[in-house]
């Protein structure tokens, strides 16, 4: 018994000692290997000696000398109390419980149970047929708990366990209509519902039907029933009821499952029995979204096969078209939410079949993606969850391992439940909770024990979950059902006629796209067919629904071949809208994703697109520049790092919901970018003057925009180089070796090449193109010293360091600060800037540009704006130190704060520069040019100002309202600069 891991020997020790048991020993003694691996070694060994003692120790022997039929007979008497129970009652049925036959067909039950339903009358009619009945469910269990692998063989079992059960209603029908006056001649169909529908069938379940009767013929209205058609469906209900209460009352014989009508029209309120024409009249006019679900599995168990395939094939239709009843995708999620809700809370966390994580989640799963594509894929269309699960995975509806693990954890949570209904016969869907319950079930599916039992189980559950909350929800779903089957389907002439109406200007040249991107036979074209139906409304919400789905063509060609790209638009909760939006409106976003397209998977996740730290870019910079062997290529590394970056930026830029401070990060990033190349040109540098270290500090300071840290995407850098001498280098070679340096960064960053290049300006220098590139830090403290001009020490407001040197530049630093900070400038001083302001406007605005258009030169325009708060600082700053500041907008907020200037002026001015900013931006991202004249511009052309505005959140159609709020803007700002700038 120890070897048999029995666990109760003194009880089972009893049963052995018996005559009966001690006949059994020699034999037990050869079994004890199998017996160790039943889920209950006692159960069987008591269950053996109690056969032994019905039918003698020799009958029993005989019965366990073949070790295939042995093993059978141990697992069923080891795996359900309650058959081997059954075979005490009914030892005739041993041979069932004995053949290891294959699981029989459909329709191998039909005859023998039809025969025991005719083999008497009355209550022996009834007690013939659940006798037939139940040495069938011996057999089967006996064969399922034999197996190896019950996950394997789980779908034969439910389909034999449906198949049993449709024979079943067939014999109780035959009872029935025996037991009906003039019941012979009634026309009735049982449709099965639910698993029995399936073929999907539980040991112990309700067994889901709806009732279908013959009509009285033509001539009565739809829906209406004549006197005749009444009196049949009211002989059609009785012989109902009594098939019914064949399978369920009181007889000799135990019941057989409960036959339940409740999914029938009106459920409980409705008439038990209906024709088809009365079905199809209620499905028509009302029918809620989760009847159609329950259809989706209606199929032929039992009577009239006529009645029912006319039933079937009305119904047919009105279930692949339900999808597209308004919030159908809607209703269904929260027909599963309520699902969920009406679990007790005292069994939440052991359901098998209702929870979360539980079989449910599987089967809403499926037939809400059955129920969206299958209106089309005609081979979506099985009742059966693990063929249509198969199905969506081969169509490309599921991915391969989605769809493998769905099936793989389905498969577990059915043979637990089938486990724990087998042990009493018991309709329970719940894990048990005592240690000797957790054991045998553990033991019978092949645990080592109950802990590692329930850490399986809820494993189990949690993947279910991820999986049903990444299919049941994906976004796709909702806007795929709202299409006609026309739009689903990309037919050519209804595709262009759609495509029309969604506003393409070039239908013919997107229906071209589309037959690229679909034809043949591959995975990739099946998902790009379920994918284009809703992103060519998506490109459509677009300000440019041709140039997107160009772009998305074009991604896809570089990208379709890859493990990831589609099963991500298909799966996603939110990339593939946000892809479609990126491509529509944005030219220079498609560009860039071209260039990057591994950047596509950053749209799964916000968190992926929001900037990255400096240390996280110089850290990638370094790593990616020391696997290269020479500067020009490591220079081009680290402009691969500054273009991912503006990728990133942009991406969540025109994203609404990704938040981002667009004009900090891209200054961040040209830092970033100017250090790494920084380091590379003073190391070529040295190397080329044969020199062992640099003989030179050397320092980068930000100017300009780049100081204020407010440069945009086709903004350049303007910068001041500047160095200092080490130990006993210097003169004419140190001087060179700067220059050397300045020049090779100038030529990292900005020569043509594979990324983007980011021009280095010098033009802010002393002496401006006529001074030296670089200089000393000594020649700038001289030449400040003596030769500054006023619009200088205006530059240097919004000097930063940016790269090289900390220390040096901090020196830096403290040479300029007393002259940007210190006293303020003279009268004449103060003149000679709005001189040049003034001249400036006039000058430099580009021939045929409107004042008001021009978003840089232009009144209330950048330049404006930045030349009001840089007098205000050159002023002011000496006595304020808050308007020490190099950003526009900060040194506005301290000058209305410190009430230099009203409130509503520095708001007013803050405004315009932001939108100016902003629209500058926009061009950039709408339009894909980083350089002309066109991008300081407002754009005239309607179509191109209507993408800007959709970049900066206008709705459709109001290129007109943004157009007047940047003229109204504009020009509160250049009355504010005219009053505090000029004086007036």
């Amino acid at each position: 018994m120890r070897r048999a891991q029995v666990r109760d020997a003194e009880r089972t020790g009893r049963f052995l000692a018996s005559a009966a048991g001690e006949g059994l020993l020699p034999t037990l003694e050869r079994l004890t290997p199998d017996l160790a691996r039943l889920a209950d070694p006692d159960q069987a060994l008591v269950m053996l000696v109690q056969l032994a003692e019905e039918l003698g120790a020799d009958r029993v022997r005989e019965l366990l000398r073949d070790p295939a039929a042995a093993w059978q007979l141990l697992r069923l008497l080891g795996g359900s109390r309650a058959l081997g129970d059954w075979l005490l009652t009914h030892p005739e049925h041993l041979d069932a419980a004995t053949d290891p036959g294959p699981f029989p067909g459909a329709g191998a039950y039909d005859e023998r149970l039809a025969a025991a339903a005719v083999s008497a009358s009355g209550d022996d009619a009834v007690a013939a047929l659940r006798i037939a009945y139940r040495r069938e469910l011996v057999a089967i269990a006996a064969r399922d708990l034999a197996s190896e692998e019950p996950v394997a063989v789980l779908p034969e079992v439910a389909a034999a366990l449906a198949d049993l059960a449709g024979a079943a209603l067939e014999g109780a029908l035959l009872i029935a209509r025996a037991e009906t006056p003039g019941g012979e001649h009634v026309r009735l169909a049982v449709i099965g519902m639910g698993k029995t529908g399936g073929r999907e069938l539980n040991y112990l379940s309700d067994v889901d039907v709806v009732y279908v009767a013959g009509s009285a013929g033509e001539g009565s209205n739809e829906g209406e029933d004549s006197t005749e058609e009444t009196g049949a469906n009211e002989a059609a209900t009785r012989l109902a009821t009594n098939l019914a209460s064949v399978c369920t009352r009181p007889n000799r014989e135990p019941p057989l499952w409960q036959v339940d009508a409740n999914l029938r029209p009106e459920g409980r309120q409705g008439p038990l029995v209906r024709t088809v024409d009365s079905h199809l009249a209620y499905y028509r006019r009302w029918a809620q979204t989760w009847e159609f679900q329950a259809l989706l599995k209606a199929r032929h168990v039992a009577g009239d096969a006529d009645l029912a395939a006319a039933y079937l094939a009305g119904i047919g239709p009105m279930v692949w078209q339900a999808a597209g009843r308004d919030h159908f995708v809607e209703d269904a999620r929260a027909m599963r939410r309520r699902v969920e809700e009406l679990v007790p809370a005292g069994e939440a966390d052991r359901q098998i079949k209702l929870g979360r994580g539980g079989l449910r989640d599987v089967e809403f799963t499926v037939q809400l993606l059955q129920l969206v594509h299958g209106r089309l894929a005609g081979e979506l269309r099985s009742p059966t969850t693990l063929d249509a699960l198969a199905a969506l995975s081969a169509g490309g509806y599921v991915g391969r391992d989605a769809a493998a693990a769905m099936a793989d954890q389905y498969r577990f949570l059915r043979v637990l439940e089938h486990r724990i209904q087998l042990w009493r016969l018991q309709r329970t869907h719940l894990m048990p909770t005592s240690a000797a319950a957790l054991r045998r079930l553990a033991r019978a599916v092949g645990a080592r024990d109950g802990d590692e039992l329930l850490a399986r189980w809820r494993s189990t559950r949690r993947q279910v979950r991820r999986l049903h909350e990444e299919l049941f929800y994906r976004p796709l779903l909702p806007a795929t059902a709202q299409l006609s089957p026309a739009d689903v389907a990309l037919e050519p002439e209804t595709a262009v006629v759609r495509l029309t109406a969604l506003g393409y200007t070039d239908a013919r040249g997107a229906l071209r796209h589309i037959g690229a991107l679909t034809e043949g036979v591959s995975r990739r074209a099946a998902i790009q067919r379920q994918l284009l139906p809703v992103l060519l409304g998506w490109f459509a919400d677009g300000a440019d629904p041709d140039g997107g789905l160009l772009a998305f063509r074009k991604l896809s060609d570089v990208l379709g071949t890859t493990h990831w790209y589609l099963r991500l638009l298909r799966d996603s909760g939110v990339a593939a809208e946000r892809l479609a939006q990126l491509l529509s409106e944005s030219v220079y976003l498609a560009d860039l994703l071209l260039r990057s397209p591994e950047s596509v998977a950053w749209l799964d996740r916000a968190e992926e697109l929001r900037p990255r730290s400096a240390e996280q870019l110089r850290t990638r910079i370094e790593s990616l520049v020391s696997r290269r062997s020479s500067a020009a290529d490591a220079a081009q590394a680290v402009r691969f790092v500054r273009r991912r970056e503006l990728t990133r930026t942009a991406m969540a830029d025109v994203l609404a919901d990704v938040d981002v401070e667009s004009t900090l990060v891209i200054s961040d990033i040209a830092d970033v970018a100017l250090a790494g190349c920084l380091d590379l040109a003073r190391a070529e540098a040295t190397a080329e003057a044969g020199l062992d270290a640099d003989p030179a500090e050397f320092l980068v300071v930000a100017m300009g925009r780049l100081g204020g840290r407010e440069i945009g995407y086709a903004s350049d850098a303007d910068v001041l180089f500047a160095f200092r001498e080490l130990g006993t280098a210097g003169g004419e070679e140190t001087q060179a070796w700067a220059t050397g340096v300045a020049t090779r960064l100038r030529r990292f960053l900005g020569d043509a090449g594979r990324e983007p290049a980011l021009e280095v300006d010098v033009d802010l220098r002393p002496e401006g193109r006529n001074g030296p590139i670089v200089r000393s830090l000594a020649a700038f403290d001289q030449y400040y010293r003596r030769w500054v001009q006023p619009w200088e020490r205006q530059a240097l407001l919004r000097a930063r360091y940016a790269a090289g040197s900390v220390a040096l530049g901090e020196e830096f630093t403290a040479l300029i600060d007393p002259l940007r900070y210190g006293p303020p400038p003279e009268p004449g001083g103060l003149r000679e800037l709005r001189r040049i302001k003034a001249r400036v406007e006039a000058e430099r605005l580009p021939r045929g540009v409107p004042t008001t258009h021009h978003l840089k030169l232009g009144r209330g325009g950048l330049a404006d704006v930045e030349w009001t708060a840089q007098l205000l600082a050159l002023q002011h700053a000496h006595d304020v130190p808050a308007l020490r500041h190099t950003g526009t907008r900060e040194v506005l907020r301290a000058a209305g704060e410190a009430g230099l200037i009203g409130p509503d002026d520095a708001a007013d001015l803050i405004e315009a520069w932001t939108l100016a900013s902003r629209i500058r931006n926009a061009i950039v991202l709408g339009s894909g040019r980083t350089s002309g004249v066109k991008v300081d511009v407002f754009p005239r052309d309607r179509a191109e100002a209507g993408k800007v505005a959709r970049l900066l959140g206008y709705r459709a159609g109001l290129a007109a309202d943004f157009e007047q709020d940047w003229f109204r803007v504009a020009r509160h700002a250049r009355t504010v600069v005219e009053r505090v700038f000029y004086g007036g």
